[in-house]
Formats: C-alpha cells, sequence, structure tokens
C-alpha cells in the first residue's frame, strides 16, 4: 500500500479543513485531490508531506505509521503551483541539490541529473538559469528535482496553475507518460475536473473537508455519489422534479431537484408524446460540439449539448420551436450547493 490515511482531522483555528478523511491510496498509483476552493485538498497533502499535523487520526505510507515523522524522514517528494526554483542556481544544480545535501557522491549526481534531463526532455538545457526558460520547461525542472532523491511518494499541489492554458494542457500529458515510465505513488491537487479527469488513476473528489466520492474517472462522471459531485464534474442542468419535462418522460422523482447533463437532453422538431415543448434562446459554437440553450413553456431554462452532426440535422435556429426529453437524469435525496 503507498498511502493509508486513517480517520485524519485538521483546524486552523475555527475552521475545520479536513473532517474524518479516510484514504487509500495504491503503490505506484497516480490520483488526483479534486475540489473547490477551501474542500481541504491541498491541506490533506500538507498533512501526508509532514508539512502539517494531523489533530487526530493516523498517516501511513508504504506500510509504516508517518505521523509523527518529520518531512525529510517520509522521503516525500513535492512541487508547487510556482516552481520554487533557485534563480541563483542552472538547471543541472537545481536538479542536484537535494543529492548534494544528501553528500551524494559527485559522479552518482551528475549521472542521476543526466538521466532525469533526459527523462523531463530538457538535454541540453543544464546550463540555463530558470529565467531562460518558459513557464512549462521550469515546471519541468521542479518535477525532475523532486525525483531526484528517488522518493517514495510524490506530492503536486496545483502543479499547472500557473500556466496558460494550451502549456497546461501540453504538461497533463507528459505527466500521464512521466509517471508511466516512473511509476512512483503520485497525488495531485487540482480544482480543475478536465485535468483531474485526463491524468489520474483515480480521483477523490473533496467538499467542506470531507471525501465525497472515490473512484475512476469513468465512475465518478458515469456514477456520482452526492448531488455535489454531479453538480462539481462537468456541467449539469439542475431542474425541479416537478418541470414538465420529466413529467412528460416519466421520470418521477421523490426529491425536489433532478440533475440532467446538456448531452443528455434529446431534441426533436416534432412532439412523439414523451416530449415537452421548449423555444431555442441561443446557439453557441464551441468547436467540436454546439451548445443550445432552451426555455420551457414552463419558464425554467436549460442546457444542450449536440454533435455538429445531429446540430446539422435539426438545422436549429434562434427562436424555433424544438421538443424536448431527458436521456438520463439522475435524483439525490439531498443537494448540496458549491
Amino acid at each position: 500500500m503507498g498511502i493509508v490515511v486513517e480517520n485524519v482531522s485538521k483546524k486552523f483555528g475555527s475552521f475545520q479543513a479536513v473532517d474524518q478523511v479516510n484514504l487509500e491510496i495504491q503503490s505506484g498509483s497516480l490520483v488526483a485531490l479534486l475540489g473547490p476552493s477551501g474542500s481541504g485538498k491541498s491541506t490533506l497533502l500538507r498533512l501526508i508531506a509532514g508539512l502539517e499535523k494531523p489533530d487526530s487520526g493516523k498517516i501511513l505510507l508504504t506500510g509504516k505509521d508517518a505521523t509523527n515523522q518529520s518531512v525529510q524522514e517520509r522521503k516525500i517528494g513535492f512541487v508547487f503551483q510556482h516552481y520554487a526554483l533557485f534563480k541563483h542556481l542552472t538547471v543541472r544544480q537545481n536538479i542536484a541539490f537535494g543529492l548534494e545535501i544528501r553528500k551524494t557522491l559527485p559522479k552518482k549526481v551528475k549521472g542521476r541529473v543526466d538521466q532525469l534531463l533526459e527523462l523531463v526532455q530538457l538535454s541540453g538545457l543544464g546550463d540555463r538559469y530558470p529565467s531562460q526558460l518558459s513557464g512549462g520547461q521550469r515546471q519541468r525542472v521542479a518535477l525532475a528535482r523532486a525525483l531526484a532523491v528517488e522518493p517514495n511518494v510524490l506530492l503536486l499541489d496545483e502543479p499547472f496553475g500557473a500556466l496558460d492554458a494550451k502549456v497546461r494542457k501540453d504538461l497533463r500529458a507528459w505527466l500521464r507518460r512521466l509517471h508511466d515510465e516512473v511509476h512512483v505513488t503520485t497525488v495531485f491537487v487540482t480544482h480543475d475536473q478536465e485535468e483531474a479527469m485526463e491524468v489520474s488513476d483515480e480521483v477523490v473528489v473533496m467538499n467542506k473537508g470531507r471525501v465525497e466520492q472515490i473512484g475512476t474517472p469513468a465512475d465518478i462522471y458515469d456514477n456520482p455519489a452526492t448531488a455535489f459531485v454531479m453538480s462539481f464534474i462537468g456541467p449539469v442542468n439542475v431542474l425541479p422534479s416537478s418541470s414538465k419535462i420529466f413529467q412528460s418522460s416519466g421520470f418521477n422523482s421523490p426529491n425536489p431537484e433532478v440533475f440532467l447533463r446538456p448531452q443528455d437532453v434529446i431534441i426533436e422538431k416534432v412532439a412523439n408524446g414523451t416530449t415537452t415543448p421548449a423555444s431555442v434562446s441561443r446557439v453557441i459554437h464551441l468547436g467540436w460540439e454546439i451548445q443550445v440553450e432552451l426555455r420551457l413553456d414552463d419558464g425554467q431554462t436549460m442546457t444542450a449539448h449536440l454533435t455538429r452532426d445531429r446540430f446539422d440535422q435539426l438545422e436549429l435556429e434562434p427562436q424555433q420551436r424544438v421538443y424536448v426529453k431527458p436521456k438520463d437524469a439522475k435524483s439525490f435525496p439531498i443537494y448540496y450547493s458549491i
């Protein structure tokens, strides 16, 4: 087992940052801690790293109780959002820093740094300084420095948050490939749902200091355990269960609200007995898909996502009369707002 968190809690004053969290992370896996600001994900990461002490509970690393161990004893590699590189040191010197303070033999340091420069695709840039690199390159140096000491666990706190969208997407794919090569147990914090779904083997969704759900990206998206998870992972329409779209389709729920993904809204040009009338308010072209904003006759508004082929078949325009029904609606006993 890579990491075990047993009933861990942490308060800062009156604020309950982490509340009785239990979590098991398999050795060699890549796991995302996902949630909004204030959900406790970064605090949990710092507790695993030893940068914070839990008020209660235990943390085990590679089968050993590490609750009271120092950061150094835990053999943790940590990468922050803002690189934290030494500006006066070259790329090579930054990567070698952790090895040198451990008094590693110079020949071994050189070999390890050369290996890592190749691994993070920065061969030939070892003599440059951080100011001479792009943001994406600096983050790769930070990852190489964390990996240099061969940590048992690699922890990443919003590692791509300071980068622009294109670089962030490229680095996500690169991180996944890197992990598949080194297989070090990795936990990364993010508030970006797409990032968590694209990179990780497993996603831990957090809200208000607690774990709402743990599962593969497919499980989290297709089978959300709570209203919060469904509303946080991907776009969703939230409608009253009394809305005509559910009455017409035969979907009955004892709960006050029903959740419906935009891609699960079926649009037809002709009524068929299970549909309800609506009008097209707006059409937004998003490239590979089309977003259609709709208004039902009962005043409720909703969004549908269509493939370009389906949109071309329907030939939709603003103010057009259409008929809609849900394909896969979900309902939960309690809705926790984000």
